[in-house]
C-alpha cells in the first residue's frame, strides 16, 4: 500500500512542479506583452482597451484551472476510499 501512496505523492508533486512552471511562464509573456503594448500602442488614442488584457484573462483562467487541480481538488484520500467502497461492493 505505501508504494501507491509514493505513487499518488509523485503525481501530486508532479501537477504542482507542472502548476509553478505554467505561472512562471504565464507572468514572463504576459509581462513580454505588456512592455511591448507599452512601448508600441500607449500613445495611440483610439486603441481603447489595451489589448494585452485579453490574452491575460483569457491564460488566467486556464492558470486558475492549473492551481484548483493540483492544490485545491487533487485529493487522494477521496480515491482511497471510492477504491475501497467498491471493492467491498
Amino acid at each position: 500500500m505505501e508504494t501507491e501512496k509514493d505513487r499518488e505523492l509523485w503525481k501530486l508533486a508532479k501537477k504542482r512542479v507542472g502548476f509553478k512552471r505554467h505561472l512562471a511562464t504565464y507572468i514572463v509573456i504576459n509581462g513580454f506583452f505588456w512592455l511591448l503594448w507599452f512601448f508600441t500602442d500607449r500613445d495611440n488614442e483610439y486603441a481603447g482597451v489595451p489589448w494585452p488584457i485579453f490574452p491575460m484573462l483569457g491564460w488566467g483562467i486556464g492558470v486558475i484551472f492549473n492551481f484548483l487541480g493540483a492544490y485545491v481538488f487533487f485529493n487522494h484520500d477521496l480515491v482511497a476510499r471510492e477504491y475501497e467502497k467498491l471493492k467491498n461492493q
